[in-house]
């Protein structure tokens, strides 16, 4: 099992910085909120309508940090007026097993924050944590999947230097249409 983190991406000069931490009841409220935009029920699997939804859904991305086979991120920005941190995106390593070299990524980013960087710069961060904590040399390649029509999750993979490995069939429910294969290695 690996100790809960947080992970920082610095800011740019158009962007605050964004602090990684992993997912408390404590975001339930900003986590209902982000979910009532109609592009996140239709590109993720999660269906989040109220607080219960919310709890449930948090308590399953603890229960892969106490695992150690997942490892969810609220992304946060705090911005120059603001007091308090905002919920922007979310980052996730997961199907992390003992002896796999490949894991996945995966991301989602509020409406309010997309057209900012804000996946790519958090992609960024998880992405050298994932080789940095990993065993040396154990964990060699991370995963990325996306459907072939979600064109901006196309755009996070070439921004973090995820190349384009190859065209995956489709596998409904989860993937209805074909899919894309971008992957990351240790060296690159």
């Amino acid at each position: 099992m690996i100790d809960t983190v947080t992970l920082h991406a610095p800011p740019t000069p158009s962007a605050p910085a964004l602090v990684l931490q992993p997912w408390s009841t404590e975001d339930i409220p900003a986590l209902v909120e982000v979910f009532r935009d109609p592009a996140m029920r239709h590109w993720t699997s999660a269906a989040i309508e109220n607080e219960a939804d919310a709890s449930r859904w948090i308590q399953g991305q603890q229960r892969g940090w106490a695992a150690g086979n997942r490892f969810g991120f609220a992304v946060l920005e705090q911005g120059p007026r603001s007091p308090r941190a905002h919920l922007v995106g979310n980052v996730v390593l997961k199907e992390v097993a003992p002896g796999k070299p490949s894991a996945e990524v995966g991301y989602w980013t509020a409406a309010h924050a997309r057209g900012r960087s804000v996946a790519p710069r958090a992609l960024e961060a998880l992405t050298d944590w994932a080789f940095d904590t990993s065993a040396p040399g154990l964990l060699r390649r991370l995963e990325l999947l996306h459907q072939l029509d979600n064109t901006a999750s196309c755009r996070v993979a070439d921004k973090s230097r995820y190349r384009l490995e190859g065209v995956l069939p489709a596998t409904p429910p989860a993937f209805p249409l074909e899919g894309h294969l971008h992957i990351r290695r240790r060296d690159t």
